[in-house]
């Protein structure tokens, strides 16, 4: 069996910061991978412990940079791992789902898993539409936002629904299934498997590698601003000692009528 895992290295914002343009300054930005692939790594590594033929491979879309977080998904337990970047795909201005599950498609087509899996979505811009959108290119069974998997020669699998309803359903294989977080705990990754890491395969392709050309990142949809939006919270800050701060806030719940006189 082989499990192809997408994930994404995405920028963590510091409390603080200024918007430059229509992105925020990198200096007040981290790098780390993405939160809910974590779990996605981490739910393909637990298969791939309990079979000796389960090959985990993961794909990112992302520069050179990314290479650092790509190399931790593979201290973790995953086998190999593809990057796919080039001029082109530097110089677009963002990529749209409709252009990550084209891209990908060609990797899934390649690789010719037997399973899919990805994040529910990106903790940057979180569409939370990448993995369905690429099982309907390439034609797989899918089920989103997974909380529970339990896998034979088909997947059985629990998903969060609107208001609290939870999915019990069955997938048969080959399928994309976007794990949610708390499916798991992901595992840290040990000082062996960071040095495994380093020697473990990262292949990385272009757009041609995959048989586009830039014609792929083209979008009709256009970003045009970055603002940060205006707190609307009405919030009452007291000064003072414990004795005189403690006395304002009971004058307040009082005339707020939150407790009695």
């Amino acid at each position: 069996m082989k499990i192809l895992v997408t994930v994404k290295e995405v920028a963590e914002v510091e409390d603080e910061f200024e918007i430059d343009g229509l992105d925020i300054d990198s200096r007040y930005l981290d790098y780390d991978l993405n939160e809910w692939d974590d779990y996605a790594v981490e739910e393909a590594v637990r298969i791939s412990e309990e079979s000796d033929d389960v090959e985990v491979v993961t794909v990112t879309i992302g520069p050179e940079r990314s290479e650092e977080t790509i190399r931790m998904a593979l201290a973790k337990g995953a086998d190999r791992a593809l990057r796919i970047w080039d001029d082109d795909v530097e110089a677009a201005e963002f990529l749209d789902v409709r252009t990550k599950a084209e891209i990908l498609s060609t990797v899934v087509e390649e690789e010719d898993p037997d399973l899919v899996l990805t994040g529910v979505q990106s903790g940057d811009d979180a569409y939370g539409g990448t993995g369905v959108a690429l099982a309907e290119r390439v034609g797989y069974e899918w089920a989103a936002v997974v909380n529970s998997l339990d896998l034979d020669e088909t997947a059985h699998v629990h998903r969060e629904l609107e208001g609290g309803i939870e999915e019990l359903t069955d997938v048969e294989l080959p399928a994309v299934l976007t794990i949610q977080t708390g499916i798991n705990e992901p595992r840290y990754a040990s000082l062996r498997g960071i040095r495994q890491a380093q020697r473990k395969e990262l292949d990385v392709k272009g757009l041609s590698d995959l048989g586009f050309d830039a014609g792929v990142l083209e979008t009709p949809v256009d970003r045009t601003s970055m603002y940060e939006p205006e707190s609307e919270s009405d919030a009452t800050i007291w000064e003072g000692s414990a004795d005189e701060t403690a006395n304002e806030l009971a004058t307040f719940l009082r005339e707020k009528g939150v407790v009695e006189g």
